[in-house]
């Protein structure tokens, strides 16, 4: 047989171990930077919240053109702040993230103005995000259904608000419309942060029902059950941070009730506490039932955000 290497008798080294045959080395697999897994594995610093200007005043509120950090890039908010002096430990807060609108045409404040004053007017500071490439804000406009950087923003707005000395850090809601209704529901089970979310004509079927209604791909993607599955909050809803409020309109031609009525079936699947509110002949912006549906929202962040 052959001999088996030995160590010099002068050495103190380690012996060399003996030489077999290995396997082809197998990569170590990198997850896809859309997977909640490691969406879960960043950090969402935030930063303090900086004034840039004032917007005209609402009833009861003040109006502030305001910017924070996300991945280094700014981004330009909305933020208002109730007036008088805030409860003890601070106000408590709502980051709202729009749907989609062509970044080209959206304006700091413009839109949504109905029902972010309905929110604030009831007490709270409330933080609306130009997601990352919309107006001013610095960075590349993306798919929010389709890649996570709307989301880094949503929740490195949480953790601005969180910052803000006027906040309460340990109550804070999210309110999120068609895309940012998807991007609130990521969002609550990526951070613990968010007490409560309302969603408006979300876009939170599982995937791959979001790239097939708009088909253009996930870059990287891999076309199996498990992928889908990975990228899904859907499939990580007994980790919601907090209960969820949905709102859908049965003639929304933008984005089927039929998701938010799956997400319900889901929600029962696995107990977790939700409201659900149909709007009967009612479109993709519940046009027609703004006040019942925002008092509805207001209510449901008073009981699970405020604690009232």
């Amino acid at each position: 047989r052959p001999p088996t290497a030995l160590p010099s008798p002068t050495s103190t080294a380690t012996p060399p171990p003996t030489v077999e045959p290995s396997a082809t080395p197998v990569p170590t697999p990198t997850m896809h930077p859309f997977m909640i897994a490691a969406m879960r594995e960043l950090e969402y610093p935030g930063s303090a919240i900086t004034i840039e200007g004032e917007f005209d005043r609402g009833a009861n509120y003040a109006r502030y053109d305001a910017s924070y950090r996300s991945e280094g890039l700014k981004v330009y908010a909305l933020l208002t702040i109730p007036d008088g002096e805030p409860p003890a430990g601070g106000w408590p807060g709502v980051v709202f993230v729009h749907g989609h609108i062509p970044p080209d045409q959206y304006r700091t404040g413009e839109r949504y103005k109905a029902y972010v004053d309905r929110i604030a007017r009831a007490g709270f500071v409330v933080l609306m995000p130009d997601l990352r490439g919309h107006h001013r804000s610095e960075g590349l406009a993306v798919s929010g259904n389709r890649d996570g950087a709307y989301t880094i923003d949503a929740l490195n707005a949480v953790a601005a608000l969180q910052a803000h000395p006027q906040v309460d850090a340990e109550r804070i809601g999210m309110w999120g419309h068609s895309m940012g209704g998807g991007i609130t529901l990521r969002s609550m089970v990526i951070s613990s942060q968010i007490k409560a979310g309302v969603i408006w004509a979300g876009v939170v079927a599982p995937y791959p029902a979001p790239v097939q209604r708009w088909p253009r791909p996930i870059e990287g993607a891999v076309d199996t059950a498990e992928f889908w599955a990975a990228v899904s909050p859907n499939s990580f809803l007994a980790d919601l941070s907090g209960p969820l409020q949905l709102h859908h309109g049965t003639a929304d031609d933008s984005v089927p009730i039929a998701w938010s009525e799956e997400l319900v079936e889901q929600l029962e699947a696995v107990g977790w506490r939700y409201e659900y509110w149909i709007y009967d002949g009612d479109d993709h912006n519940l046009s027609k039932s703004i006040p019942l549906a925002m008092d509805r929202s207001v209510a449901f962040f008073d009981r699970w955000v405020k604690g009232e």
